[in-house]
């Protein structure tokens, strides 16, 4: 079950990240951890309760998740950051590395897990390199655009 199934867990994660549990917070990581694909922040706030939640604050979980490893931050080419819960704590991110595909017409933004980078173990890359994000983003037309 992921964690985030898992509410007084995901309680515990936070707290053990120096994190209070806020029900903001836990709003933002629940609307992140249902969507299909990365979101903006104003996605974000849309889909919470209504639009209840202050945008500020909103976005300042966000950033606040990022910079405690929860959630991922990305810009798919077209300037815009958006947001997606990383994998389980105890997982290798490198499982989680995906692909977005940007439609160039209509803006949607799609995950694409079955396509991966990752360096074989062993390669040849100079010492000093030490990979800290993979990302890949294609851009195109989707279905309903072509």
């Amino acid at each position: 079950m992921p964690i985030l199934d898992r509410q007084p867990a995901l309680r515990d994660l936070l707290h053990d990240a120096g994190l209070r549990a806020t029900p903001a917070r836990l709003a933002v990581l629940r609307v992140l951890h249902e969507a299909r694909a990365p979101l903006t922040h104003s996605e974000v706030v849309a889909r919470l309760d209504g639009g209840r939640w202050d945008p500020a604050t909103v976005f300042r979980n966000l950033v606040t998740l990022v910079e405690a490893g929860f959630v991922r931050r990305t810009d798919v080419g077209d300037h815009v950051w958006r947001f997606e819960t990383r994998g389980e704590p105890d997982e290798d991110e490198a499982d989680h590395e995906h692909a977005h595909f940007l439609c160039t017409e209509c803006g949607e933004v799609t995950c694409m897990p079955q396509l991966r980078l990752q360096l074989p173990r062993g390669s040849r890359v100079p010492r000093s390199v030490r990979t800290r994000d993979v990302r890949i983003q294609l851009q195109g037309l989707c279905d309903d655009c072509v």
